[in-house]
């Protein structure tokens, strides 16, 4: 088969070329070439080729030779190739023009990408070309691949915010208005019975964060927050509920701190915390009998950053120790009767373990079955501020004088009526005035007409959704010149975008449902404070 542009030009003549020992030479290269070879003239026409371009290309040497090459260029390459053809005509001779890539076509009508080198010497351009079809394609193919795959985790990452969010709006109801009755006067009975059922929806709300927590590591969109935060009250509060349920157990628990295991801290409190209440919570659930030790200590050497060691030993089931390193894969435990006997998923320990090394951290676990175990993690965890200079700061600090009680008035935007009565109930034991409505657009209203000490808004709602409510609110209090009223994000939408979104949008904190009295309770004395 012979293309039109071949026969196209009648006039088009043969350039001989020069025949000497060179020559000859040339001659001997261009017959032996895997490349496609190519010399043409200034004016565009070919004046040698390879018989590599027969094997590549389909076109025999003297179905070349004399022809404008850039016949064979496919239309949508042309303006890319006259560019790189002015280029290459117009630098000097030592500077080739490396990689340009366009498409050609076969004598059999398809198409081969080809990969260029070429450079100008005398009246003629010198260049060699490579068959780079399947590689381009391999990398296109690579790149669509990729973007699958990112599409596919995208989708799984707003599958999982979507349930998260629908699981988490009736659990909300169920965890909050629990919690609520837990508070009232109740018969041993019916405290036990709301006792399970205020376990049972704990244990449920920290699956689905589980989860949720797994699903963004894996797509590497978990970020850590590195600020100063106080030690103590980092570990203070998760230590002290682990310590309350260790004694609803019978279990003795035993805190063991060194000196100067204290004072601010650069990291991210919250995973800190996260890590040390999951192996705590572990330890406890897994010890019948004896007790439960917490090891808090810091180690500093010259002028390296310090290193926080945290151990967690007990005195429950234990494990073999070939076990060891498989209790950190995800949805593995060291027996499968630990399952039916104590519940769980087997990821509490895989996050540890991911949280950890995002850290720059290490854990590691040591065990004998029956005799218990012992959880260590070590932290690089550099002092934000000098122990001297702290203490310091601590001793100055003086003490705040008692706040006169004061009944707050709260506008509570949320369209869910269980939500509703979770947070109404929970305010209502505070002495706090609750004015209630059911959307973003009655919240603007209500906030237009009235003044409150704490606007609570939901974030997906009828009619105008909370973000853009509380965007509204800003912009009211921005042209009328009202000072900023604190408002929190009461949101079933518990992942870190939506955290952001609620920040960006002009809220103050975001606090993700399910709620309790007490996390409600800390983000409004946050908020105000």
């Amino acid at each position: 088969m012979t293309h039109a542009f071949l026969d196209s030009d009648p006039d088009a003549t043969v350039l001989p070329f020069a025949d000497t020992d060179a020559a000859v030479d040339l001659d001997t290269f261009f017959e032996v070439s895997l490349d496609l070879l190519i010399i043409r003239e200034l004016d565009g026409r070919v004046a040698k080729v390879s018989r590599s371009w027969t094997t590549v290309m389909g076109y025999a040497p003297e179905e070349l030779v004399g022809r404008p090459l850039l016949r064979l260029v496919h239309p949508d390459d042309m303006p890319g190739t006259l560019r790189s053809r002015v280029e290459v005509e117009n630098r000097r001779p030592d500077d080739p023009v490396l990689g340009y890539i366009n498409r050609y076509r076969h004598k059999d009508g398809s198409y081969r990408t080809l990969e260029w080198r070429a450079h100008r010497h005398g009246d003629r351009i010198y260049a060699v070309a490579r068959d780079v079809t399947d590689r381009v394609a391999a990398e296109r193919a690579l790149i669509q691949a990729k973007a699958d795959a990112e599409a596919a985790s995208r989708a799984k990452s707003d599958f999982l915010a979507n349930m998260s969010h629908e699981i988490r709006t009736p659990l909300n109801g169920v965890i909050g208005i629990v919690d609520a009755l837990a508070r009232t006067a109740l018969s041993p009975e019916q405290a036990e019975m709301v006792g399970l059922i205020r376990d049972s929806g704990v244990t449920l709300e920290r699956l689905v964060s589980d989860i949720l927590d797994v699903s963004k590591i894996e797509a590497g969109e978990l970020a850590l927050e590195i600020r100063p935060f106080d030690l103590d009250a980092a570990l203070g509060p998760v230590v002290d509920l682990m310590r309350a349920r260790a004694e609803d157990k019978g279990l003795r628990f035993r805190v063991e701190r060194d000196p100067d295991a204290r004072g601010l801290f650069q990291g991210d409190s919250t995973r800190i915390r996260q890590v040390v209440g999951n192996l705590l919570s572990n330890a406890v659930k897994f010890t019948e009998t004896g007790g439960v030790t917490v090891r808090i200590g810091l180690v500093e050497i010259g002028d390296e950053p310090p290193t926080l060691r945290l151990e967690i030993q007990d005195t429950g089931v234990g494990f073999k120790a070939g076990d060891a390193e498989r209790l950190f894969d995800r949805f593995s435990q060291a027996d499968g009767t630990i399952t039916r006997r104590f519940g769980g998923t087997g990821l509490g320990l895989s996050i540890c373990r991911s949280l950890t090394e995002m850290m720059g951290g290490e854990i590691w676990a040591a065990s004998m079955p029956g005799a218990g175990s012992r959880f260590t993690v070590v932290l690089p965890l550099p002092r934000a501020e000098d122990l001297d200079a702290y203490d310091a700061r601590d001793t100055r600090r003086p003490d705040a004088p008692a706040a006169e009680p004061r009944a707050l008035r709260v506008l509570l935007a949320e369209d869910h009526p269980t939500n509703q009565r979770v947070v109404q109930l929970i305010l209502a034991s505070q002495g706090v005035e609750v004015v209630t409505v059911a959307d973003g657009a009655q919240a603007l209203e209500a906030f237009q007409t009235d003044t409150f000490d704490l606007v609570l808004m939901d974030m997906q709602m009828p009619v105008m959704d909370g973000l853009a409510a509380t965007r509204a609110i800003r912009e009211h209090e921005r042209t009328s010149g009202r000072a900023p009223t604190p408002l929190i994000m009461l949101s079933a939408n518990a992942m870190a975008e939506h955290r952001d979104d609620a920040l960006a949008a002009g809220a103050d904190l975001h606090v993700p449902k399910p709620i309790t009295a007490a996390s409600l309770l800390e983000g409004i004395e946050q908020a105000l404070g």
